[in-house]
């Protein structure tokens, strides 16, 4: 019914910068909260950013300073800008949503696929 495509990961230098794109697509009704976790090779997943329906922000205080979430309603697309890049960023980025469907205005909660972000010289 609902999913998440994400989009934009790569190999950067570390210094460098990336911007992540996530397009929720389907029967939505509400978006409540989008963000991106992450998951290193070996580590559990963690939380690195989300934003609320409403705008309000939370970071990872390893991310914070550096990383921007944001997000186009309209579109129903989150972004991650990623700047100063750090080798400890590297890892698999996931999407997250909850979301109300339309059809049923049920909460559903949803993972994109991942998509890999390598910093490394």
């Amino acid at each position: 019914q609902v999913q998440l495509v994400e989009s934009g990961g790569g190999l950067v230098q570390p210094g460098g910068s990336l911007r992540l794109s996530c397009l929720a697509s389907g029967i939505i009704f509400r978006i409540n909260v989008m963000g991106w976790y992450r998951q290193a090779p070996g580590k559990e997943r963690e939380l690195v950013a989300t934003i609320t329906d409403g705008g309000s922000t939370n970071y990872a205080d390893s991310v914070k300073g550096r990383f921007t979430i944001s997000k186009d309603n309209a579109k129903n697309t989150v972004y991650l800008q990623m700047n100063s890049l750090k080798p400890e960023d590297t890892a698999v980025y996931y999407c997250n949503a909850r979301i109300v469907v339309l059809s049923t205005y049920r909460t559903l909660e949803v993972w994109g696929q991942g998509t890999l972000v390598t910093v490394s010289s």
